[in-house]
């Protein structure tokens, strides 16, 4: 069914032309990626779409009785709200009844005594009852605690950044939408959240366009791509990769016909190069047909980039941690971290938001100083930070002089130099935007030419925190190409699955209470250790415990790699988990569903809605694991028939 059409839209940013005549159209089952380099104006595009910003020219046109749950990038929020009423914060009737609920449930912890407190309660709960708004709350609470908030009652005003924008993701999440736009939702999620959030999205029935940078995000939940390049709009019916084999083909096709207008430009220049004269109809023809080639703005390709850059000297010794360690308050970041640091090391540092992750990047850098234990550096050490502020940017400075305040030019691995301008250009900065106020640039233009300058700074060492966030996929992609082929370490920390496959050779997590663990591999490799080491701890407590028959502890039979079969087979084990199962999972969905049911009868017994909504949480994580292993063990099943069958 058809939602929504965009027709002929246009919009300009002064003589910048975001986008001209764009026009598709939206159905109820479309999970939409928008993607382009920043300063394109795809947030531009989604402000359009959801009625907050007007167009030039052209029209939206939804369906009839539509509603939209639009999410920014720093979207707008009550301060002096807590976190339940930001959420229940909406137009519907049962969402004005929730934050009436709230509000009067928070006045009454003040004055438990208040008989008139307590009767409005009361009455708000009876209408609760009557709406069915239990099961809504108890939904927003388990949706908080998949994005890592499990304090509800907290002003908005006292949160991190990265804590509101998740409550405001929640809200959106939470309330009923016919179309959800959704403008960088991973930012500000760690890895656990990211992966939550993509299954949750997969599992809904919102159509859904959104912009975002993570790339196994948009491969898992879009099944179709429009790209914004150039002020013109390219749909791809598919998810990333097909988007990615697709726009190869279509810049294969703008590449030939660019090549066949150049050719043909060159041919009528050497005519009129000859002296070519309007005296005849025909040649009046061909001297139009020479300006009009003349005239034809080339089509921008972007090609690979060679970013083999020279780096500064690196001696022997680089960084050297030793039984570091540092508190906040009564908070633990570090403890006792022993690491040494290599020439050409690749390490990712992952962990879950609010850790310290970003701490011992500053710490290292000499920003922060440790409680307990050393950090030394080599004398030949020179450190590139790009941190998650982008520093002080002077806003009246052009962009090029930005750059050459770091220098004039760069030197290559083979001895060439490449100016600032050319570089601004390979980080897609084209002539005339060069010449810019920074004022001027949008936010991810700008962590774009942050990037830049700390790369021209010509470091050996570079330290990035979250380089991932507010930067669009072209420019991670020649990111990544650039740390392929630099002369250094490179530290990292980031939730970016993509960039830490692509760039990480050594994961450093954070295992709680400030210990860091160290694991050789990238991030995917990373996840099958971490697996295989949960299934072992399960299967030893299953073997402990004697409880063959356990409902959590079928769950968790540990699995062989399936590499390393040599039959494809069933194990015993496994062989009766299969046959067990489906029993299994209907037996927690009855579970969860008499829990459902208790919370839309406990009514106004706050602390009993406390008690069974962790409950409710527990037993909704038990049946995500039973699925995941259902579909595991549905797999090999059907394998192993068709190894049968040959």
């Amino acid at each position: 069914m058809n939602i929504m059409n965009v027709e002929q839209l246009s919009k300009s940013f002064g003589i910048k032309q975001l986008f001209d005549k764009i026009s598709f159209g939206m159905s109820s089952g479309d999970r939409i990626g928008l993607i382009g380099i920043n300063g394109t104006g795809k947030s531009t595009l989604l402000k359009v779409i959801a009625g907050l910003e007007p167009a030039d020219q052209g029209n939206v046109t939804m369906m009839n009785g539509m509603h939209i749950e639009y999410l920014a990038q720093n979207p707008p929020f009550d301060s002096n709200a807590t976190i339940l009423e930001q959420i229940f914060q909406g137009n519907s009737a049962v969402m004005k009844l929730m934050h009436e609920y709230e509000h009067a449930l928070l006045l009454l912890s003040a004055q438990p005594d208040n008989l008139q407190l307590q009767q409005q309660l009361h009455n708000v709960s009876a209408q609760m009852d009557i709406a069915d708004a239990w099961q809504l709350e108890s939904e927003a609470k388990r949706i908080l605690s998949k994005l890592g908030i499990d304090e509800y009652h907290a002003r908005m005003g006292d949160l991190s950044g990265g804590q509101r924008k998740r409550v405001l993701l929640a809200g959106v999440l939470i309330r009923q939408a016919d179309l959800l736009i959704l403008d960088e939702p991973t930012n500000h999620l760690d890895t656990q959240a990211v992966e939550w959030l993509e299954l949750h999205l997969s599992r809904t029935n919102h159509a859904l366009l959104m912009i975002t940078h993570d790339r196994y995000f948009l491969d898992r939940v879009s099944n179709r791509i429009l790209e914004l390049d150039q002020a013109n709009l390219y749909d791809y019916s598919g998810n990333y990769t097909y988007f990615l084999d697709k726009r190869t083909e279509r810049i294969e096709r703008q590449q030939a016909t660019e090549d066949k207008r150049q050719n043909l430009f060159r041919n009528e220049l050497a005519w009129m190069r000859r002296g070519a004269k309007a005296r005849s109809t025909k040649q009046k023809a061909r001297i139009d047909r020479f300006e009009s080639i003349q005239s034809a703005k080339p089509t921008l390709i972007n090609s690979d980039i060679d970013m083999n850059l020279a780096g500064s000297r690196l001696g022997k010794k680089v960084i050297e941690l030793n039984l570091v360690s540092k508190q906040f308050g009564d908070k633990t970041l570090v403890k006792d971290f022993t690491y040494i640091v290599q020439k050409n090391d690749r390490i990712g540092i992952i962990g879950p938001n609010g850790s310290g992750k970003s701490s011992l990047l500053h710490m290292i850098v000499g920003l922060l100083e440790p409680d307990e234990g050393k950090i030394e550096t080599g004398t030949t050490v020179k450190i590139g930070f790009f941190s998650q502020e982008s520093g002080e940017m002077n806003p009246t400075l052009r962009a090029i002089e930005y750059i050459k305040e770091a220098a004039h030019h760069v030197r290559t691995a083979d001895g060439s130099l490449i100016s600032a301008s050319q570089m601004l250009e390979l980080f897609l900065f084209p002539p005339d935007v060069q010449w810019s106020p920074i004022s001027k640039l949008s936010g991810g233009e700008q962590r774009r030419l942050f990037l830049l300058r700390i790369l021209m700074d010509s470091p050996n060492i570079l330290l990035l925190d979250e380089p991932t966030n507010d930067l669009d996929i072209q420019t991670l992609a020649i990111l990544e190409a650039y740390l392929e082929d630099f002369p250094g370490a490179v530290i990292a920390v980031s939730h970016d699955r993509y960039f830490l496959d692509r760039m990480a050779e050594t994961i450093l997590s954070y295992e709680g209470d400030g210990k860091i663990q160290h694991h050789v591999g990238n991030y995917s490799e990373y996840l099958e250790v971490l697996k295989l080491r949960e299934l072992k701890a399960e299967s030893d407590i299953k073997e402990n415990s004697n409880k063959s028959n356990s409902t959590s502890s079928q769950a968790f039979v540990p699995e062989v790699d399936q590499k390393k079969r040599k039959n494809l087979k069933f194990s015993f084990k496994e062989q009766q988990e299969y046959e067990q199962i489906d029993q299994n999972i209907a037996e927690v969905e009855q579970e969860l569903e008499n829990l459902n049911e208790s919370i839309n009868q406990v009514g106004a017994d706050y602390e009993q809605l406390q008690i069974l909504t962790h409950q409710q949480l527990a037993v909704v994580a038990k049946l995500d694991m039973l699925m995941e292993r259902w579909t595991y063990l549905t797999e090999l099943a059907e394998e192993i028939e068709q190894e049968k069958a040959k």
